[in-house]
């Protein structure tokens, strides 16, 4: 169940907000993959593809909110669900993945 601290899904705007309030809090993995890292990325997010994330469950942090990027959304949406069945209550799916960012938090990240 979601809590007013951690909800299912951020916009970009409070996702953004979030990582400069709190850094040492907050934490944006991105899911994409290895070839979309190349177009854009957004400075001090963690990578790890979704296919990953299961292998990689005990070096996630459960001390920090984690905020899921994807492209727009829908494979965060995902992982964020997983980790949350996984026992992992401080996650939220970024809506709109880095296409909003782009759209609406920093224009030169560059959108596909």
């Amino acid at each position: 169940m979601s809590t007013p601290s951690c909800p299912h899904d951020v916009s970009v705007a409070d996702a953004c907000a979030l990582v400069k309030e709190r850094p040492d809090q907050c934490l944006i993995i991105d899911v994409r993959e290895p070839f979309e890292l190349e177009i854009c990325r957004l400075p001090g997010a963690d990578c790890v593809p979704m296919g990953q994330i299961p292998s990689l469950l005990t070096t996630l942090p459960r001390d920090r909110h984690l905020l899921i990027l994807c492209h727009h959304g829908s494979r965060s949406r995902r992982v964020a669900m997983f980790l949350r069945a996984q026992g992992f209550s401080q996650v939220s799916n970024i809506a709109g993945g880095i296409d909003a960012w782009s759209r609406e938090v920093d224009p030169s990240v560059p959108r596909y």
